[in-house]
């Protein structure tokens, strides 16, 4: 794939979002070029996976203008297996919300394509301005997603963990901002060629890289900046929340890869605190997950365990460390986002309940069980999934690298992980299903009737939704497609196949994966190979 068609990858989804704001009411056009845009976005970096199998790295200037002042586009392995997946994701996101009603929204699918341009080009850019710049590109389709996600149907918590978000975003983004003007003054550019191997050789732009890590690390929720996640996450859809799983962490941890590996060189003087607050991140985030009473939140707070084992990968610079680290990053995108999707589509059947309140779902939904099944396996690490290939060489390189106590971390969540998805299973899954008219919510607070899985449909009449405030309910109407259920779990009701394929597909992903896992993990380490030695991808920057 040549490198003057990488700015394509930014350029093609603004103008789609742009187009599609421009002629609303087209429905099944917008749907077309939301998976069009998505699709080809997988597309294009499945192209850059194979041209990159040599280590190469193609690049670009935009506008050709001299180095300095163009922004310039370099993919290498990294960035081209970060493109397909995130691809991958969104697009099958993108059905998901179409199967569930929620693309059917005025603004869903510009919104969408906006954040697939933002992430698109923040993992192209080789400028750390321009970084920051994409990162908001990302950020603010998001916002609008998150409100999107309860008007007139949200509670007090899902308007607070959306308040949550936006106010740590900004201020992250101030905090990389700063970082990024800091490195300026010390070194006069923010070129990742010109900036290489700086914070080795000067301490002062070792702090200032520092600072960027530390607003990167928070948008990666490490411990102990991790706390708005799990509060934030939930209060989305399920739809934006198996998207934003796979994206926006995601992208901050692919920056903390690239920025040490180009800008501290690797420095071996501070891994031993890499390897402290990832260990500490993987203990916090499961532990977390055992009080939660709900899918969405133990499945966030495992997000912040498993992005501890991701991140633990750079804290063990090497070429298995590595290799191992990006092969997991990888893996968890789709996992995670599978097992969003499988609860989601439950969520959507049946509502938002305590957990334990739903039950039976494996007799009434097979599909979307053994779905979620796949993937919680997946998640813990059991074999023949591709978590198992992730968790096995994170060990073997912690073990190789001399970090016995890490190695022995991993292992342990693992096990804690285990139980936490089987917490899931019995209390969702298992079991007897609810007798025809019982309450599912036992008590509890439901998210009010989910949206259909015959999806979109327009002229869909309105649906009241009673909110809670105090001591007072008040009732609103929230329109709903036509085929509008309620949240009640009745024995025969069933999940249909568009709504439940979706965390399928990406179930099927992590089984061939783990089956074929010497294909990416060969992948994996020519990225790696990229990280040990950048000279290919700095060239790339500086002559493109």
């Amino acid at each position: 794939m040549s490198g003057t068609l990488l700015p394509l990858l930014v350029a093609v989804p603004l103008l789609v979002g742009g187009l599609l704001v421009a002629l609303p009411d087209r429905l099944l056009l917008g749907r077309l070029l939301l998976l069009g845009t998505t699709g080809g976005s997988t597309a294009a970096g499945v192209a850059l996976v194979v041209s990159q199998l040599d280590g190469g790295v193609v690049a670009h200037r935009i506008g050709l203008w001299p180095a300095g002042i163009a922004i310039p586009f370099a993919a290498d392995m990294l960035t081209a297996l970060m493109l397909t997946v995130t691809g991958l994701l969104t697009t099958v996101c993108a059905l998901f919300a179409i199967a569930s009603g929620e693309a059917a929204r005025r603004f869903f699918p510009p919104l969408v394509v906006v954040l697939t341009a933002g992430v698109n080009g923040a993992l192209l850019t080789g400028d750390l301005f321009n970084l920051f710049v994409f990162i908001e590109v990302m950020l603010l389709p998001s916002y609008a997603l998150l409100v999107m996600a309860a008007p007139r149907r949200g509670t007090t918590s899902r308007v607070a963990g959306a308040r949550l978000y936006v106010t740590v975003n900004l201020l992250t983004s101030t905090i990389f901002l700063a970082g990024v003007g800091l490195l300026y003054g010390v070194t006069g550019s923010v070129n990742m060629a010109d900036v290489a191997g700086a914070a080795q050789t000067d301490g002062r732009a070792a702090v200032a890289a520092a600072v960027c890590l530390l607003a990167l690390s928070i948008k990666a929720a490490v411990v102990p900046v991790h706390g708005w996640l799990a509060r934030a996450y939930p209060a989305a859809s399920p739809a934006v929340t198996a998207m934003f799983s796979g994206l926006h962490t995601k992208v901050a941890i692919y920056a903390i890869y690239r920025i040490y590996a180009v800008v501290f060189g690797g420095d071996e003087r501070w891994l031993w605190v890499g390897v402290l607050l990832f260990s500490a991140t993987m203990v916090v985030g499961v532990l977390g997950a055992v009080g939660e009473g709900t899918t969405r939140s133990i499945l966030a707070f495992h997000m912040v365990s498993q992005i501890g084992y991701i991140l633990l990968g750079v804290a063990l610079f090497g070429p298995l460390g590595l290799a191992a680290g990006i092969f997991y990053l990888l893996h968890h995108m789709i996992v995670k986002a599978s097992l969003f999707l499988s609860t989601g589509a439950v969520e959507v059947r049946y509502g938002t309940h305590p957990l334990g309140a739903v039950r039976g779902i494996a007799r009434t939904e097979p599909l979307v069980a053994v779905a979620f099944f796949a993937a919680a396996l997946s998640l813990a690490g059991i074999p023949p999934f591709s978590g198992f290939v992730a968790k096995f060489s994170l060990v073997q390189a912690a073990v190789a690298e001399g970090q016995v106590a890490a190695a022995v971390v991993a292992v342990a969540v693992s096990l804690f992980t285990l139980l936490s998805m089987l917490k899931i299973w019995s209390a969702m899954f298992w079991g007897e299903p609810a007798a025809p008219g019982a309450d599912p919510g036992g008590g509890g607070e439901s998210s009010g009737p989910a949206l259909g899985g015959a999806a979109g449909a327009r002229g869909a009449a309105p649906t009241a939704v009673a909110t809670r405030t105090g001591e007072q309910t008040t009732t609103e109407t929230d329109p709903q497609p036509a085929s509008t259920t309620t949240a009640t779990a009745r024995p025969g009701r069933r999940i249909g196949l568009a709504l439940a394929l979706p965390g399928v597909v990406l179930a099927v992903v992590t089984l061939g994966l783990g089956l074929g896992g010497q294909l990416l993990m060969s992948l994996a380490q020519v990225a790696a190979e990229g990280l040990l030695d950048p000279t290919p991808y700095l060239e790339a920057v500086t002559s493109s």
